[in-house]
């Protein structure tokens, strides 16, 4: 009875990352579609002051921020394994030596 309770967990655990990544995704094709939409109107009707870099370095900082909260330090290479990851390979290259 114990192995479906921590199926189910597996499976709540695993859902609610997908629903994070498909979260940061939304994000991201929001941002792909209106910054154009915004870099149009500040050229368009001010093109003397380019204030959409404000939008898009801020949004931007945002995207990148939501990505590494969804994605983590896996993606970077530096996820919860990588002390042991290292220490193996260091240990491999003695052992060639």
């Amino acid at each position: 009875m114990e192995s479906n309770f921590t199926k189910e967990q597996q499976y709540l655990k695993a859902r609610k990352k997908v629903e994070e990544i498909k979260g940061f995704y939304t994000h991201l094709i929001v941002f792909v579609v209106i910054m154009p939409v915004i870099i149009y109107i500040n050229l368009r009707f001010v093109p003397q002051f380019h204030w959409f870099w404000f939008s898009l370095v801020g949004w931007g900082m945002g995207v990148f921020f939501h990505w590494f909260g969804v994605m983590g330090m896996d993606k970077l290479g530096l996820g919860k394994d990588w002390e042991e990851r290292k220490v193996k390979e260091f240990m491999n290259k003695d052992t060639k030596h």
